[in-house]
């Protein structure tokens, strides 16, 4: 099944569509150029805008066509390979598809050229930290273990590491799932965490953002492995996926085999045998979702070889990832969070019932991607003392919602430093003042990780000036 034989790629003309800040597109088109390729790299945005990313490819023969797309470049390149920001509808690949060409992805070209077993985890919110939690745990028992995907690490350059028997996870969005099951390929193990409504504005449905979502198992083959979160309805109706074993995780029914959570216990069921693996009180994460994160991880981790040890020593020394959740600095009694990765529902009010007990003020809002924030509001309002929103193209429908739900708003406010000093003042002793927009972050920011970043920073100023942890 699939298309896994590695590419021979001496000698071909390919095309690295989208170069972009980040690390994917500087680490493709630096390992084509070790694969003896000849290498053009083609993006709208400009050699001023993209100098960092140049910078690192300095003294590489590669050709650069920037500011612009030529139809030339499209129609000669045997091999296109398209960043993960460039949809498939792109009449720019169908140009190149009509001459001849493959259509690739770095995660495809991962794929074939990788030696050992593959564990990829997705999902709507969750998916990096299980993806780190589970590394974390295989690390314990293999500390050559490499992490990579769809967190900032090209997943080629790490590829010179990796042995027949090296644990190998990665974390894949739906874009580079979208990629992989064009080529049918799919992880040994596969993970996903939970389905909810996100990038719709570049899906035309829920349904399809969903069967992108499928995909992670869809090729999977028998001897292989899919963990589902069966809490989670959607996600769970994606089991019949492909032909990979189905391994639950969630709540404990008391027979599945599978990571479970029982009263103060994470166990493991596996024929018919349980063990325990943690006590919730042990594992330092906040918020029930990050229990589901924790035995996902475990589950995925066990089933390539960890033992129960090994799950129970990552799990205990777990810190929040960047982004998600991460506490950043505490004025007085009020805890500021950076939870800029939240950029769907799910993942607020998630963040909202972590903190259900304690007053909140709301930092929300910036960039639609074609998701509703109705229901959203609604909650928002309910739970939250205030909302300080942030500007952007979903802000003005976001902040009608939230005043027809009955929210306090302020804002929107142009920058982050305004935002957390008007969020400060709304503050009462013993509040969290919680960054978790629901919104993606472009206008303002660059992407979610700069936005996160402009929080941290912003936090750090104000507890410089009033004193603070």
């Amino acid at each position: 099944m699939g298309d896994r034989a590695p590419l021979d790629l001496r000698g071909k003309a390919v095309l690295v569509m989208g170069l972009g800040t980040r690390s994917g597109g500087l680490g493709v088109t630096r390992w084509l150029v070790e694969q003896g390729a000849e290498v053009t790299v083609t993006d709208l945005r400009t050699a001023e805008q993209l100098a960092p990313s140049l910078r690192a490819l300095a003294g590489l023969p590669v050709r650069l066509v920037l500011g612009e797309h030529r139809r030339e470049d499209f129609e000669r390149a045997e091999i296109v390979v398209r960043n993960p920001a460039v949809p498939r509808e792109s009449p720019w690949l169908a140009l190149a598809r009509a001459a001849g060409a493959r259509i690739e992805m770095e995660m495809t070209l991962f794929f074939r050229a990788c030696p050992a077993p593959i564990v990829g985890v997705t999902g709507t919110k969750g998916k990096t930290t299980t993806a780190t939690l589970c590394a974390a745990i295989l690390r314990q028992w293999r500390p050559d273990t490499v992490l990579a995907g769809n967190l900032g690490r090209s997943a080629l350059e790490t590829l010179p590491g990796i042995q027949p028997d090296t644990p190998v996870v990665l974390e894949l969005s739906s874009w580079q799932l979208e990629g992989l099951d064009e080529h049918g390929l799919s992880p040994h193990i596969a993970v996903l965490t939970s389905i909810s409504p996100d990038h719709l504005d570049r899906y035309p449905s829920f349904e399809a953002y969903i069967d992108a979502k499928r995909a992670i198992a869809r090729h999977q083959r028998p001897g292989d492995w899919f963990v589902v979160n069966r809490d989670d309805p959607v996600a769970w109706a994606c089991r019949d996926a492909g032909c990979g074993k189905v391994v639950p995780f969630g709540r404990d029914d008391g027979v599945s085999d599978g990571a479970f959570w029982r009263d103060d216990r994470l166990i493991w069921r596996w024929g018919g045998e349980e063990q325990d693996l943690l006590r919730r009180s042990d594992f330092p994460l906040m918020g029930e979702h990050a229990v589901g994160n924790a035995l996902a991880a475990a589950a995925a981790a066990l089933l390539r070889g960890a033992s129960p040890a090994h799950v129970a020593a990552a799990l205990r020394e777990a810190e929040p990832v960047p982004h998600r959740l991460e506490h950043v600095a505490r004025l007085g009694t009020v805890d500021f969070v950076n939870d800029s990765a939240a950029t769907a529902p799910a993942a607020v009010l998630a963040a909202l019932a972590t903190f259900r007990e304690r007053p909140i003020v709301l930092i929300g809002g910036g960039a639609a991607k074609g998701v509703s924030l109705a229901e959203l509001a609604e909650a928002v309002a309910r739970q939250v003392r205030a909302v300080v929103l942030l500007d952007g193209t979903a802000t003005p429908d976001y902040q009608a919602a939230l005043r027809a739900a009955g929210a306090r708003v302020e804002g929107p406010y142009q920058s982050m430093e305004e935002a957390v000093r008007r969020a400060a003042e709304l503050a009462e002793p013993g509040a969290v003042v919680l960054l978790s927009p629901g919104c993606a972050s472009f206008g303002l920011f660059r992407d979610e990780f700069h936005r996160g970043e402009s929080f941290r920073e912003a936090v750090r100023q104000l507890v410089r000036e009033r004193g603070g942890d």
